[in-house]
């Protein structure tokens, strides 16, 4: 069973940074694409940023390119988003989730096969 636990959320001031982690249970973990996503208060999950399972290829929402960064080390099973200049409407649970093809960005939600239980942002303005 594939499990993923995030880290890394809190609370930050507008302008502020924070590294979120991702860490994946199963081996085959370097054969996997991996998304972020992230959820606000009475809205739909919204894809954030995606990599391939390499970490050669990566692919963002618009509302984040330029201020969030994705990567991952497959030796530690791992994947890591660095969330820089926060703004209040970044606030959210943010949910990372494995992608069994390996190469696909999608930024689909439901082409995503297994889900970590989330950790809260939230940025004060």
């Amino acid at each position: 069973q594939v499990q993923l636990v995030e880290s890394g959320g809190g609370l930050v001031q507008a302008g502020g940074s924070l590294r979120l982690s991702c860490v994946c249970s199963a081996s085959t973990f370097s054969n996997y694409a991996m998304g972020w996503f992230r959820q606000a208060p009475g809205k739909e999950r919204e894809f954030v940023a995606s990599i391939s399972w390499r970490g050669g290829r990566t692919y963002y929402a618009d509302s984040v390119k330029g201020r969030f960064a994705i990567s991952r080390d497959n030796a530690k099973n791992t994947v890591y988003l660095q969330v820089n200049n926060l703004k209040p409407e970044d606030t959210g649970v943010y949910y990372c989730a494995a992608e069994e093809s390996g190469w696909s960005l999608t930024p689909r939600a439901d082409e995503y096969d297994y889900w970590g239980q989330g950790t809260q942002v939230t940025v004060s303005s």
